[in-house]
Formats: structure tokens, C-alpha cells, sequence
């Protein structure tokens, strides 16, 4: 297969008003994604969700992709701020042709991207990104609508009732909120609004943060990214628990009650425990985890009874292994964690109420419950490069992590990947020995600033 150039692990994204994040590539690509499902779709003139985040380039985005749609005849819904997961729901649940996000999740406000969603609410695989990606570079692939052929766009702004009706219906009835109180941080996001709403609805008494969005503050010191904000409100109020999104909502990090962040990586070990024990896991017994979840999760997970498999980064091919395999449950350390049977990605607020469900059926601390979950020393560097050369074209790197791999002697792995999404080389070392693994990091990371260092 080819490789993509627009797409990366999570959609199309970069700066905003460069290329390929101008208003002139999204209204191609609006072109281009209503094109494309007007061949499959049930009607004419096919439909298409477009919802959005906070950041002040969405405006542009969100009005070009729309014009493109109108352009090839779509009909375009715009939900306003909204999370991917609540965009992938409403597509899924409004019947529509295509969903479509715009936002750079984590990234700063500076960035934006667009990932795209099918009917069923999952987001596109490799092939159709390719076909849309020749129509972006062609614009002859697409036949050109006019007159009565031309589409329209209208605001709806009931999705995000119908958003939060669907996300509170992952707690199970035998439990509510009720004497809970959170510390909720909405990164200034796409869910600032319908995340303390979701919590209030259920009971709890919510303090928010985060919520205050003016465009240019998302992910701003606050958010999953930032927690520790979230922790100083948790220690100063005495909640219960502190819930960060991050920018897009699609991911989760928690702070127990003590202001202490808890790894993503025990989360999910946590949860896995929970739907094993209440024999929810599915058929196919397995966890998903991706290339850089720790082995120690590993570790635990088969403890437990279970399996676990791992898949490249990118919550997408956690689902594709999932829809493969009837697993139900899966997730990513940055806290992208994925309940099948409730929601086609990722999803902080869900996840979120999956944790208050298992710590009120074990009756026990997230503390105490995350204690149990020994994780392996891991270390992560990120280095700027100017260039995403093979690895295996630099024989200087080839020779240390030679050298590295006989050092740690099969008690510990090195993973080297670039950023889908940034110009990112990514070096990790896990190991039982932290002072080997730091070293050896730091001497990879040098090697490859020298090959390829921006």
C-alpha cells in the first residue's frame, strides 16, 4: 500500500492556515469525503456531521469543510464544540454518511487537524484514506455539482443532549454519583460543557475547571496533559476523584484523592481486573493494548486469566483488532481508553464513569486498587527531527541498539517510532534497571540528533 501524505496515525493535522490545515485543503477535502460516500450512500445527497473543538482556527476550518460539502452536494450538520467521541456517536446515531472532527486533540491551540468517521461511527482505515488523499491531489477524480445538485448546511445544537444522554448510559444502573465529589477538567475543550453537565446529571457535586475556553487557551496548562492543576483543586476542595480531558475529549487522565496522577497504564490494568472478575471481557478474553504499553501491564493482565495483544499506536487500530476479534476492551497509555460495547473510540467521560463503576464494585480506593499493578521501569524521549529516515538506513543507530539490546540482556525492550502527527522520533526503554534504561535512552536519543536532528 502506499504511503499517505496528508494522513497521519489520527486524521490530517498542523499548523493551522499552513498547509495542509488551510481552508483551501479543507474545502477540498470536504469535496473530496462527500464524493467519496455519495458512492455509498442511501440517498442523493449524503450526509455529513462536522463537529469541532475551541480552537480559534476551527471557525475557519469548520466553515470551509462545510462549504466543500455544499459544493458536492452533501448536506452538512455543524454540531458546534463537541467531543470526537459525541461526533462519532451522532454520526452513528443521526444516520449519517460521515462524521468529521476538527481538532488537533492534545497539541496547542496553534495546531488543528480533521479526522473522519463512517456510518458506523469508526474512524476510516488506510485504504479509504488513500482514496480520498488521490482526490485531494486530483480534483478532476470529482465530478462537479450544480444548480438544484448543490447541497446546505444548518447548525444543530440538540447533538450535545443527545451526546450526553448516550455517554451516561455506560454507568451501570446499579450505581449513581450521588455523594461524589470531582474535580472536573475540560482542557478548555471540546468537552468544557457537556463533562460537568454528564457528572451533575448522574449526582456528583462537580467543581469545574478548564472550562473557560477563549480560543487560544486549550490544552493550556490544564487537561490530561496538564493534571497537576487538576490535583492542587483536588487536595484544596478534598474531592473524591479529579477527571482531565484532553483537548478533543477522547482521552482521560485521573487524579485519586490524595492529588496523586494515576499512570495510564494501571488504569487500564484496573479496569481489565474489573471486567474479568465481572465476566465482561468477551469472548475473545483479550486486552489490547499498543506497542508502547508497558510490559508490566502485560504482565498483569495475563495474571488475571486474560490475554493481551498488542497493536501499533493509534486508538484506530485498537478498534480494528477489537472488530476483528470480538475483544471489547482496550487502550493506550496517553489515556485512550476504548469500551466496545459502549462507544466506537475513545472516550474520557466514559472511561471515567467505568472507573467510579469499578471502584464502587471492588468498595475500594483507586490508591489501593492501582497498588496492585507493578509496572516496569519505562523511559521516553522525543527527539525533533527534520526528516522520517528509515531507521535501518543509519548504521550508527543499528550499532547502539545493537549494543543496547545486549545490555539489557532480555530483561527489558527498546521500541523507536516516529510520530504519526508531529515530527517526532520517539525513543522508549523499558528494563528492570532504571539507570540502564535512562543511560541508554539518552545515548539513542543522541545518536539519532545527529543523524537527523531538526
Amino acid at each position: 500500500m502506499s504511503a499517505r501524505q496528508y494522513f497521519g496515525t489520527d486524521g490530517i493535522r498542523g499548523r493551522a492556515n499552513t498547509h495542509p490545515m488551510t481552508g483551501e485543503v479543507a474545502f477540498s477535502l470536504g469535496r473530496a469525503v462527500t464524493a467519496f460516500f455519495q458512492n455509498k450512500s442511501r440517498v442523493q445527497k449524503p450526509l455529513i456531521i462536522i463537529g469541532k473543538d475551541t480552537r480559534l482556527s476551527c471557525y475557519m476550518l469548520e466553515q470551509a469543510f462545510s462549504a466543500g460539502v455544499c459544493s458536492q452536494g452533501g448536506r452538512a450538520i455543524l454540531t458546534g464544540p463537541l467531543p470526537t467521541p459525541g461526533v462519532a456517536f451522532v454520526t452513528q446515531s443521526m444516520r449519517a454518511d460521515a462524521g468529521v472532527m476538527i481538532s488537533a486533540s492534545h497539541n496547542p491551540y496553534y495546531d488543528n487537524g480533521i479526522k473522519i468517521f463512517d456510518r458506523t461511527g469508526h474512524k476510516l482505515p488506510d485504504s479509504v484514506e488513500l482514496e480520498l488523499e488521490k482526490m485531494l491531489k486530483n480534483s478532476e477524480l470529482i465530478p462537479k455539482k450544480l444548480d438544484s445538485d448543490l447541497g446546505n448546511a444548518k447548525r444543530l445544537d440538540e447533538v450535545v443532549g443527545r451526546y450526553i444522554v448516550k455517554v451516561k448510559q455506560a454507568l451501570s444502573d446499579e450505581y449513581n454519583l450521588e455523594g461524589l465529589r470531582l474535580v472536573v477538567d475540560g482542557a478548555n475543550g471540546a468537552g468544557y460543557k457537556v463533562a460537568p453537565l454528564a457528572f451533575e446529571e448522574l449526582g456528583a457535586e462537580v467543581i469545574s475547571i478548564g472550562n473557560k475556553p477563549n480560543g487560544m487557551n486549550i490544552n493550556d496548562s490544564v487537561g490530561a496533559l496538564h493534571p497537576e492543576a487538576c490535583a492542587e483543586k483536588v487536595i484544596k476542595y478534598r474531592a473524591d476523584l479529579g477527571i482531565c480531558l484532553d483537548g478533543d475529549g477522547d482521552r482521560l487522565a485521573i487524579v485519586d484523592s490524595k492529588g496523586e496522577v494515576v499512570n495510564g497504564d494501571k488504569l487500564l490494568g484496573i479496569l481489565a481486573r474489573f471486567l474479568f472478575e465481572t465476566q465482561k471481557l468477551g469472548g475473545s478474553n483479550e486486552v489490547v493494548g499498543t506497542v508502547m504499553s508497558n510490559f508490566g501491564l502485560e504482565k498483569y493482565v495475563k495474571s488475571l486469566g486474560a490475554n493481551f495483544h498488542r497493536t501499533q499506536v493509534g486508538d484506530r487500530y485498537i478498534v480494528e483488532r477489537m472488530l476483528s476479534t470480538q475483544s471489547v476492551f482496550g487502550g493506550e497509555p496517553s489515556g485512550h481508553i476504548i469500551f466496545k460495547e459502549f462507544s466506537t473510540t475513545g472516550d474520557g467521560i466514559l472511561a471515567a464513569l467505568k472507573v467510579i463503576e469499578c471502584l464502587k464494585y471492588f468498595g475500594r480506593s483507586l490508591r489501593e486498587l492501582s497498588e496492585e499493578v507493578h509496572l516496569m521501569p519505562q523511559v521516553l524521549v522525543n527527539v525533533n527531527v527534520k526528516e522520517k529516515k528509515e531507521f535501518s538506513q543509519m548504521p550508527n543507530l543499528s550499532k547502539i541498539l545493537k549494543d543496547t539490546e545486549e545490555k539489557l540482556n532480555g530483561t527489558g525492550r527498546v521500541l523507536l517510532r516516529y510520530s504519526g502527527t508531529e515530527n517526532l522520533a520517539r525513543v522508549m526503554l523499558e528494563g528492570e534497571d532504571q539507570s540502564l534504561i535512562e543511560n541508554s535512552c539518552q545515548e539513542i536519543a543522541g545518536v539519532l540528533k545527529k543523524e537527523i536532528g531538526a
